[in-house]
């Protein structure tokens, strides 16, 4: 069963820091690009950071540039957002994504609230 598990939400202040993980099963994990997105409330999702199979390349959004970092451990299957400097408009529902060719799986998302 393929399956896209993240974890790792919460509340934090602004300025705070939080680490989202996406535990992969099923699937060939070292094949899949890898992607964080995310929605707020009454807005469309949207992409955040991307992270290729290899883990030798990465992108970021223009609005977490420099405060965000994707990885992955594929030996473990899994894929990891750092979130530092956190600010009140990065609370979202964070999904993680995974991408090859024609193939697009997500996981449950994981609720991340910034607020004093």
């Amino acid at each position: 069963q393929v399956q896209l598990v993240e974890s790792g939400g919460g509340l934090v202040q602004p300025g705070g820091s939080l680490r989202l993980s996406c535990a992969a099963s099923g699937l060939i994990f070292g094949s899949f690009t890898m992607n964080w997105y995310r929605q707020a409330p009454g807005k469309a999702r949207e992409f955040v950071a991307v992270i290729t199979g290899s883990g030798g390349s990465t992108n970021y959004a223009d609005s977490v540039k420099g405060r965000f970092t994707i990885s992955r451990d594929n030996a473990k299957n899994m894929a990891y957002l750092q979130m530092n400097s956190l600010k009140p408009e990065d609370t979202a529902v964070y999904f993680c994504n995974a991408y090859r060719a024609s193939v697009s799986l997500w996981g449950q998302g994981t609720q991340v609230t910034v607020s004093s």
